[in-house]
């Protein structure tokens, strides 16, 4: 599974950082960061989840109030 964030999209509501501990209160830039992901060349950061974490990923995306996270199966199939 991983996560993709749209950080460009971001407008720093941070429920985010409530769901899952992988993303942190960025205060000078107003938005989420998340931790130990990379960004793609369309400044998309992407990360995989740990099997661990799953559950805290997902209501992590379920509570984007502007839907900047998504989430994948290993299929590659979007989940939220």
């Amino acid at each position: 599974m991983h996560i993709e964030y749209d950080r460009d999209t971001c407008i720093g509501m941070f429920q985010c950082v409530d769901e899952w501990e992988a993303f942190q209160k960025n205060l000078d830039d107003g938005k989420a960061d998340l931790e130990g992901s990379e960004e793609r060349d369309d400044g998309v950061f992407v990360r995989e989840v740990p099997d661990d974490a799953e559950f805290d990923a997902e209501y992590a995306a379920r509570v984007c109030p502007v839907d900047a996270i998504k989430l994948f199966d290993d299929d590659g199939e979007q989940i939220v």
